[in-house]
């Protein structure tokens, strides 16, 4: 079986995401794609506070319900159905993971079934950094690092990245809520960043267009 993500926990009230687009349930569980994101509030503090993976059967006992420092536990549930939203998201793209030992997250992620598709050299707030590409599902996990040093302390969830429908639609709905829409990294295809602060929301939100290779 292979790994996937069932579930992020985010600590942001949902009205916030409300106001950014996106549909909430009454229970706070924001569906997008497969994935349910679940918004419990500020009084779990900030972020992609924890997360449930389906498959990780290496998970079970072994590290003991924590994935190289992320509160992580084990779902058996069926994918989310996934959710009509204003803002035109589709789906999670994907997840960053933001490790301080790069070699050390990839050696937990391997532990719990998961093998790097791809990895390149990159830059981050003007500091060279290692990207190591994983594919769980619909979902891509981007684990990002130094290439060179490594350091104590657990790695954590950073930032999301969604697919849009029609990215101009999109930029155009939110308004000065988002930065230009420019080229992505990712050929053919275009970005555009929430300001995530202005909206309330404690995740760094990026959105883009649709991957031109699948359809």
């Amino acid at each position: 079986m292979h790994v996937t993500i069932d579930e992020l926990v985010v600590a942001d009230d949902p009205s916030a995401w409300t106001a950014a687009g996106f549909t909430v349930d009454p229970d706070g569980v924001c569906r997008i794609g497969t994935v349910r994101v679940r918004l419990v509030g500020r009084v779990r503090g900030k972020g992609i506070v924890a997360w449930s993976l389906r498959g990780a059967g290496a998970l079970d006992g072994a590290l003991d319900g924590d994935l190289d420092g992320i509160p992580t536990t084990l779902s058996d549930a069926p994918p989310a159905t996934p959710a009509t939203h204003p803002n035109g998201v589709t789906l999670i793209d994907h997840v960053v993971l933001l490790s301080p030992d790069l070699a050390r997250t990839v050696a937990v992620l391997r532990a719990v079934g998961l093998e790097p598709r791809r990895e390149r050299d990159g830059e981050l707030g003007g500091a060279a950094v290692r990207q190591v590409f994983y594919r769980m599902g619909e979902v891509i996990l981007e684990v990002v690092g130094s290439p060179d040093t490594s350091g104590d302390g657990p790695a954590s969830l950073w930032g999301l990245t969604h697919t849009v429908a029609d990215i101009d639609a999109t930029a155009a709905r939110l308004g000065d809520r988002t930065s230009p829409v420019k080229d992505a990294v990712q050929p053919g295809r275009r970005i555009t960043t929430l300001r995530h602060r202005e909206l309330d929301l404690s995740v760094r939100t990026a959105l883009i267009s649709p991957d031109p290779r699948h359809g």
